[in-house]
């Protein structure tokens, strides 16, 4: 069997993390023989394939570890991985243990980088920011793209945000969320809740991910006018909408 890229990887864990076991039998010999050339074409190249047969696993296994495989392939975001949905399925129909079980219970020698602290900044698209907005109609503060807003340099507080390592995004102590996982679903702002998967929420290249509904954050705009109210929703990703494209400026 040639395994090459993220197959090996993937294989790993799907044995343990679905009930499986890996054993060392007596006298057994395990290599790996690298020849001088490959019976097959990459044509991607090289470097690309591995970057999506790595990427695929880290989507479909490594939950909200993935961030850590992003930090370490920079290279890998905002690049296409094809369809997973087979992939989750799989998961899903064997039921797998989460990847924070593997780290856990299959290798807890893995050393993990140290949560550091949440990050401060603002979410800009072109030359708007995202702010809440206080309203008397509704029971929290309202989400809208305004003009970037700085004082000495400082955001403003209601353009200020925080990217915290549970990957949710906060402002005093309320966090963007959705009530439901269907596109076009509006994206509001609620009083944050620990373990809530609908808060979640990571930056892939250009895109702001949700994690619990694999849809990215967008705009929609209501009205036909130069005034028209643009609405905060999720909807399914498109790395040509650039109404999906923000930028997440820490300091």
């Amino acid at each position: 069997m040639d395994i090459w890229g993220g197959e090996n990887f993937e294989i790993s864990f799907r044995v343990w993390m679905c009930g499986g076991s890996l054993e060392i039998v007596p006298c057994s010999r395990v290599g790996h023989v690298f020849r001088k050339k490959h019976p097959y074409i990459f044509p991607e190249g090289n470097a690309n394939t591995y970057i999506k047969n790595t990427k695929r696993t880290a989507e479909v296994w490594m939950d909200e570890f993935k961030q850590h495989y992003y930090a370490a392939r920079p290279a890998a975001e905002g690049r296409p991985y094809g369809d997973i949905q087979k992939r989750l399925a799989l998961r899903k129909s064997l039921k797998c243990q989460s990847f924070k079980w593997y780290l856990e219970n299959v290798y807890p020698e893995l050393s993990i980088p140290e949560e550091s602290r949440p990050r401060a900044g603002i979410i800009r698209q072109r030359q708007r920011c995202l702010e809440s907005q206080k309203t008397e109609n509704q029971d929290g503060p309202a989400l809208v793209l305004g003009p970037c807003i700085k004082t000495k340099e400082v955001p403003a507080v209601t353009q200020e945000w925080m990217y915290t390592q549970t990957q949710q995004i906060t402002q005093q102590q309320h966090c963007l969320s959705v009530h439901t996982l269907f596109p076009g679903t509006q994206v509001v702002l609620v009083p944050c809740k620990e373990g809530d998967t609908k808060q979640r929420w990571s930056k892939v290249g250009s895109h702001i991910e949700h994690m619990a509904s694999r849809f990215c954050l967008d705009i929609e705009i209501l009205g036909d006018s130069s005034e028209s109210l643009r609405e905060l929703v999720i909807n399914p990703c498109e790395s040509s909408a650039i109404s999906q494209r923000w930028d997440m400026v820490f300091s």
